[in-house]
């Protein structure tokens, strides 16, 4: 897929879990991804609370467009090899918001670190700091790595 705006990821996860979910993106870039995602019932876990799989599919969709706006020259793709979060918080009706960005652009690697809160609380402070998430649903980190050699399927990635 050859990306270059914001315009073309918004479309880039149609038919698949973004989509799905319903991940809306505003920015992509090597620097950042900022995006959002409305609270509604179906992104919602039984007892009321937004279901956490559905922050994580924020946060990981953007750090992997992000990954994707900085994949190396000859790279095809890439895969999450591993992913960490901590929930700090809910949300039970509104727009959670997300804002990925790279802490490590190598060769082989990419490390994204993204902040999803309530866009409401994300509007007022003006500030994603950790210090500021009490109450935030989730500080998370991801650690990609694209697939620069074509024909190397033990990796997960696809053609």
């Amino acid at each position: 897929m050859t990306t270059t705006t914001h315009r073309d990821f918004k479309s880039f996860g149609d038919g698949y879990l973004p989509g799905l979910v319903g991940v809306e993106i505003i920015t992509v870039s090597r620097e950042v991804v900022q995006s959002r995602m409305a609270v509604r019932r179906e992104v919602m876990a039984p007892n009321g609370f937004l279901h956490a799989a559905s922050v994580i599919a924020l946060a990981d969709t953007s750090c992997g467009y992000g990954c994707i706006a900085a994949l190396p020259e000859g790279a095809k793709g890439f895969t999450t090899i591993e992913l960490k979060s901590n929930f700090l918080g809910t949300a039970r009706e509104g727009y959670i918001a997300c804002r990925a960005t790279p802490v490590h652009l190598g060769r082989t690697t990419q490390v994204w670190d993204a902040t999803v809160s309530r866009e409401e609380d994300e509007r007022q402070e003006g500030d994603l700091s950790p210090q500021r998430q009490i109450g935030q649903p989730l500080r998370n980190r991801l650690l990609k790595g694209p697939c620069a050699r074509p024909g190397r399927r033990s990796d997960g990635c696809h053609d």
